[in-house]
Protein backbone atom coordinates (compact mmCIF):
# COMPACT_ATOMS: atom_id res chain seq x y z
CA UNK A 1 0.00 0.00 0.00
CA UNK A 2 1.16 3.53 -0.80
CA UNK A 3 2.38 4.86 2.55
CA UNK A 4 0.92 8.33 2.02
CA UNK A 5 -2.43 6.68 1.34
CA UNK A 6 -2.11 4.80 4.62
CA UNK A 7 -1.35 8.05 6.45
CA UNK A 8 -4.33 9.72 4.77
CA UNK A 9 -6.58 6.91 5.97
CA UNK A 10 -5.28 7.27 9.51
CA UNK A 11 -5.82 11.03 9.25
CA UNK A 12 -9.47 10.81 8.21
CA UNK A 13 -10.10 8.25 10.94
CA UNK A 14 -8.82 10.87 13.37
CA UNK A 15 -11.28 13.43 11.98
CA UNK A 16 -14.10 10.93 12.34
CA UNK A 17 -13.06 10.20 15.92
CA UNK A 18 -13.06 13.90 16.78
CA UNK A 19 -16.53 14.35 15.29
CA UNK A 20 -17.99 11.34 17.08
CA UNK A 21 -16.59 12.40 20.45
CA UNK A 22 -17.50 16.07 20.24
CA UNK A 23 -20.91 16.03 18.55
CA UNK A 24 -23.38 13.16 18.44
CA UNK A 25 -25.87 15.30 16.51
CA UNK A 26 -23.47 16.21 13.69
CA UNK A 27 -22.15 12.65 13.63
CA UNK A 28 -25.70 11.46 13.08
CA UNK A 29 -26.22 13.90 10.22
CA UNK A 30 -22.91 13.03 8.55
CA UNK A 31 -23.69 9.32 8.66
CA UNK A 32 -26.85 10.09 6.67
CA UNK A 33 -24.93 11.68 3.82
CA UNK A 34 -24.06 9.79 0.67
CA UNK A 35 -20.96 7.69 1.44
CA UNK A 36 -18.49 9.67 -0.67
CA UNK A 37 -19.49 12.92 1.06
CA UNK A 38 -18.96 11.75 4.63
CA UNK A 39 -15.18 11.86 5.00
CA UNK A 40 -14.79 15.37 3.50
CA UNK A 41 -17.38 16.70 5.95
CA UNK A 42 -15.69 14.88 8.84
CA UNK A 43 -12.49 16.64 7.75
CA UNK A 44 -14.19 20.05 7.81
CA UNK A 45 -15.74 19.39 11.22
CA UNK A 46 -12.41 18.24 12.68
CA UNK A 47 -10.74 21.44 11.48
CA UNK A 48 -13.34 23.83 12.87
CA UNK A 49 -13.63 21.84 16.10
CA UNK A 50 -9.91 22.07 16.83
CA UNK A 51 -9.86 25.82 16.15
CA UNK A 52 -12.86 26.25 18.43
CA UNK A 53 -11.15 24.23 21.15
CA UNK A 54 -8.18 26.59 21.07
CA UNK A 55 -10.29 29.65 21.87
CA UNK A 56 -12.83 28.01 24.18
CA UNK A 57 -10.95 25.41 26.19
CA UNK A 58 -7.18 25.81 26.45
CA UNK A 59 -7.27 28.49 29.16
CA UNK A 60 -3.92 27.58 30.69
CA UNK A 61 -2.09 28.12 27.38
CA UNK A 62 -1.36 31.13 25.17
CA UNK A 63 -4.43 30.92 22.93
CA UNK A 64 -3.28 33.71 20.61
CA UNK A 65 -0.04 31.89 19.84
CA UNK A 66 -1.80 28.55 19.44
CA UNK A 67 -4.35 30.00 17.02
CA UNK A 68 -1.69 31.81 15.02
CA UNK A 69 0.35 28.62 14.71
CA UNK A 70 -2.80 26.72 13.73
CA UNK A 71 -3.44 29.31 10.97
CA UNK A 72 0.13 29.05 9.65
CA UNK A 73 0.02 25.25 9.74
CA UNK A 74 -3.33 25.24 7.96
CA UNK A 75 -2.16 27.27 4.99
CA UNK A 76 1.15 25.42 4.84
CA UNK A 77 -0.69 22.08 4.71
CA UNK A 78 -2.94 23.32 1.89
CA UNK A 79 0.04 24.62 -0.07
CA UNK A 80 2.21 21.51 0.43
CA UNK A 81 -0.72 19.04 0.38
CA UNK A 82 0.39 17.32 3.56
CA UNK A 83 0.57 17.88 7.30
CA UNK A 84 1.84 15.74 10.13
CA UNK A 85 -1.19 16.97 12.06
CA UNK A 86 -3.77 14.38 10.93
CA UNK A 87 -6.67 16.82 11.34
CA UNK A 88 -5.01 19.34 9.04
CA UNK A 89 -3.92 16.60 6.66
CA UNK A 90 -7.55 15.53 6.21
CA UNK A 91 -8.68 19.14 5.89
CA UNK A 92 -6.11 20.10 3.25
CA UNK A 93 -7.11 17.09 1.15
CA UNK A 94 -10.75 18.22 1.23
CA UNK A 95 -9.83 21.85 0.53
CA UNK A 96 -7.66 20.93 -2.45
CA UNK A 97 -10.05 18.37 -3.90
CA UNK A 98 -13.19 20.50 -3.66
CA UNK A 99 -11.49 23.86 -4.28
CA UNK A 100 -12.62 25.45 -1.02
CA UNK A 101 -11.64 29.10 -1.16
CA UNK A 102 -9.02 30.62 1.13
CA UNK A 103 -11.50 33.42 1.81
CA UNK A 104 -13.84 31.00 3.59
CA UNK A 105 -11.05 29.60 5.72
CA UNK A 106 -9.72 33.06 6.60
CA UNK A 107 -13.16 34.36 7.53
CA UNK A 108 -13.63 31.39 9.85
CA UNK A 109 -10.26 31.94 11.52
CA UNK A 110 -11.02 35.63 11.89
CA UNK A 111 -14.15 34.80 13.89
CA UNK A 112 -12.11 32.48 16.08
CA UNK A 113 -9.74 35.38 16.73
CA UNK A 114 -12.69 37.56 17.71
CA UNK A 115 -13.47 35.08 20.48
CA UNK A 116 -10.08 35.83 22.03
CA UNK A 117 -10.74 39.52 22.57
CA UNK A 118 -14.38 40.42 21.86
CA UNK A 119 -16.78 40.05 24.77
CA UNK A 120 -19.80 42.04 23.60
CA UNK A 121 -21.13 42.45 20.10
CA UNK A 122 -23.00 45.17 18.24
CA UNK A 123 -25.03 44.41 15.12
CA UNK A 124 -22.06 44.75 12.75
CA UNK A 125 -19.61 42.62 14.75
CA UNK A 126 -22.32 40.03 15.47
CA UNK A 127 -23.04 39.63 11.75
CA UNK A 128 -19.33 39.35 11.04
CA UNK A 129 -18.92 36.71 13.75
CA UNK A 130 -21.88 34.68 12.47
CA UNK A 131 -20.49 34.89 8.93
CA UNK A 132 -17.15 33.43 9.97
CA UNK A 133 -18.16 31.01 12.68
CA UNK A 134 -21.15 29.45 10.95
CA UNK A 135 -22.09 30.67 7.49
CA UNK A 136 -18.73 30.00 5.83
CA UNK A 137 -18.59 26.55 7.44
CA UNK A 138 -21.89 25.83 5.71
CA UNK A 139 -20.33 27.04 2.47
CA UNK A 140 -17.34 24.72 2.90
CA UNK A 141 -19.75 21.81 3.23
CA UNK A 142 -21.77 23.08 0.27
CA UNK A 143 -18.64 22.96 -1.89
CA UNK A 144 -18.45 19.26 -1.04
CA UNK A 145 -22.15 18.66 -1.66
CA UNK A 146 -22.08 20.34 -5.09
CA UNK A 147 -19.07 18.29 -6.24
CA UNK A 148 -17.62 21.02 -8.43
CA UNK A 149 -20.88 22.34 -9.85
CA UNK A 150 -20.18 26.05 -9.45
CA UNK A 151 -23.57 27.20 -10.75
CA UNK A 152 -25.34 25.01 -8.21
CA UNK A 153 -23.07 26.29 -5.44
CA UNK A 154 -23.81 29.92 -6.28
CA UNK A 155 -27.55 29.24 -6.37
CA UNK A 156 -27.60 27.45 -3.00
CA UNK A 157 -25.08 29.73 -1.29
CA UNK A 158 -27.54 32.18 0.36
CA UNK A 159 -29.68 29.33 1.71
CA UNK A 160 -26.65 27.52 3.18
CA UNK A 161 -25.57 30.72 4.90
CA UNK A 162 -29.00 31.22 6.47
CA UNK A 163 -29.10 27.64 7.72
CA UNK A 164 -25.64 27.99 9.26
CA UNK A 165 -26.72 31.22 10.93
CA UNK A 166 -29.83 29.55 12.38
CA UNK A 167 -27.78 26.69 13.83
CA UNK A 168 -25.28 29.08 15.39
CA UNK A 169 -27.91 31.38 16.92
CA UNK A 170 -29.59 28.36 18.50
CA UNK A 171 -26.22 27.35 19.96
CA UNK A 172 -25.84 30.85 21.40
CA UNK A 173 -29.32 30.73 22.92
CA UNK A 174 -28.73 27.27 24.35
CA UNK A 175 -25.34 28.27 25.81
CA UNK A 176 -26.21 31.72 27.20
CA UNK A 177 -25.17 30.85 30.73
CA UNK A 178 -21.93 29.06 29.84
CA UNK A 179 -20.83 31.75 27.39
CA UNK A 180 -21.44 34.56 29.85
CA UNK A 181 -20.29 33.01 33.12
CA UNK A 182 -17.55 30.84 31.67
CA UNK A 183 -16.18 33.10 28.93
CA UNK A 184 -17.62 36.52 29.72
CA UNK A 185 -19.17 36.68 26.24
CA UNK A 186 -22.53 38.07 25.19
CA UNK A 187 -23.06 37.43 21.50
CA UNK A 188 -26.53 38.84 20.84
CA UNK A 189 -26.36 42.60 20.13
CA UNK A 190 -27.78 44.81 22.86
CA UNK A 191 -28.52 41.91 25.19
CA UNK A 192 -28.16 42.74 28.86
CA UNK A 193 -27.55 39.38 30.47
CA UNK A 194 -28.99 40.63 33.77
CA UNK A 195 -32.24 41.72 32.07
CA UNK A 196 -32.86 38.66 29.88
CA UNK A 197 -36.62 38.02 29.80
CA UNK A 198 -39.39 36.61 27.61
CA UNK A 199 -39.39 39.66 25.33
CA UNK A 200 -35.63 39.40 24.70
CA UNK A 201 -35.97 35.70 24.04
CA UNK A 202 -38.88 36.28 21.66
CA UNK A 203 -36.92 38.75 19.53
CA UNK A 204 -34.06 36.27 19.17
CA UNK A 205 -36.50 33.51 18.25
CA UNK A 206 -38.03 35.63 15.49
CA UNK A 207 -34.61 36.08 13.92
CA UNK A 208 -33.86 32.35 14.16
CA UNK A 209 -37.17 31.38 12.56
CA UNK A 210 -36.53 33.68 9.60
CA UNK A 211 -33.12 32.05 9.04
CA UNK A 212 -34.61 28.57 9.44
CA UNK A 213 -37.33 29.23 6.85
CA UNK A 214 -34.79 30.38 4.27
CA UNK A 215 -32.39 27.55 5.08
CA UNK A 216 -35.09 24.94 4.58
CA UNK A 217 -35.70 26.16 1.03
CA UNK A 218 -32.09 25.33 0.28
CA UNK A 219 -32.31 21.86 1.81
CA UNK A 220 -35.15 21.04 -0.58
CA UNK A 221 -32.87 21.88 -3.51
CA UNK A 222 -29.74 20.06 -2.37
CA UNK A 223 -28.41 17.11 -4.39
CA UNK A 224 -30.14 13.96 -3.15
CA UNK A 225 -26.89 12.52 -1.77
CA UNK A 226 -26.57 15.45 0.63
CA UNK A 227 -30.22 16.23 1.33
CA UNK A 228 -30.99 13.53 3.90
CA UNK A 229 -27.97 14.23 6.09
CA UNK A 230 -28.52 17.99 6.13
CA UNK A 231 -32.22 17.46 6.79
CA UNK A 232 -31.42 15.29 9.82
CA UNK A 233 -29.29 18.13 11.24
CA UNK A 234 -32.09 20.59 10.44
CA UNK A 235 -34.74 18.51 12.21
CA UNK A 236 -32.48 18.08 15.23
CA UNK A 237 -31.89 21.82 15.54
CA UNK A 238 -35.55 22.51 14.90
CA UNK A 239 -36.46 20.20 17.79
CA UNK A 240 -33.92 21.98 20.00
CA UNK A 241 -35.32 25.34 18.91
CA UNK A 242 -38.89 24.30 19.73
CA UNK A 243 -37.79 23.04 23.14
CA UNK A 244 -36.06 26.34 23.88
CA UNK A 245 -39.13 28.28 22.71
CA UNK A 246 -41.26 26.30 25.16
CA UNK A 247 -38.82 26.85 28.03
CA UNK A 248 -39.15 29.94 30.27
CA UNK A 249 -36.43 32.55 29.75
CA UNK A 250 -35.18 32.14 33.33
CA UNK A 251 -34.51 28.45 32.81
CA UNK A 252 -32.87 29.06 29.42
CA UNK A 253 -30.59 31.51 31.18
CA UNK A 254 -29.61 29.12 33.94
CA UNK A 255 -29.44 25.72 32.28
CA UNK A 256 -28.39 24.08 29.03
CA UNK A 257 -31.35 22.73 27.06
CA UNK A 258 -30.66 19.34 25.51
CA UNK A 259 -32.31 16.77 23.25
CA UNK A 260 -32.23 13.28 24.85
CA UNK A 261 -30.58 10.49 22.84
CA UNK A 262 -33.87 8.61 22.52
CA UNK A 263 -35.38 11.69 20.88
CA UNK A 264 -32.44 11.87 18.47
CA UNK A 265 -33.26 8.35 17.30
CA UNK A 266 -36.88 9.31 16.69
CA UNK A 267 -35.64 12.35 14.73
CA UNK A 268 -33.57 10.03 12.54
CA UNK A 269 -36.52 7.71 11.89
CA UNK A 270 -38.85 10.62 11.13
CA UNK A 271 -36.33 12.17 8.74
CA UNK A 272 -35.69 8.85 6.98
CA UNK A 273 -39.38 8.29 6.28
CA UNK A 274 -39.80 11.81 4.88
CA UNK A 275 -36.69 11.40 2.75
CA UNK A 276 -37.76 8.04 1.35
CA UNK A 277 -41.19 9.41 0.46
CA UNK A 278 -39.69 12.55 -1.12
CA UNK A 279 -41.59 14.71 1.40
CA UNK A 280 -38.66 16.94 2.38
Amino acid sequence: MNQKLLFDRVSIKTSRLVTHHYSTSFSLGIRCLEKELRDPVYAIYGFVRFADEIVDTFHEFNKQELLQQFRLDTYKSIREKISLNPILNSFQATVNHYHIEDELIEQFLKSMEMDLTQKQYDEKSFEEYILGSAEVVGLMCLRVFCKGDDAQFKHLKPFAMKLGAAFQKINFLRDLNADYLGMGRTYFPGLDFTQFNEECKKQIEISIKADFDEGYKGIQQLPRGARFGVYVAYVYYLALFKKIKNTPSERVLNSRIRIPNRHKISILCYSFVKHQLNLI
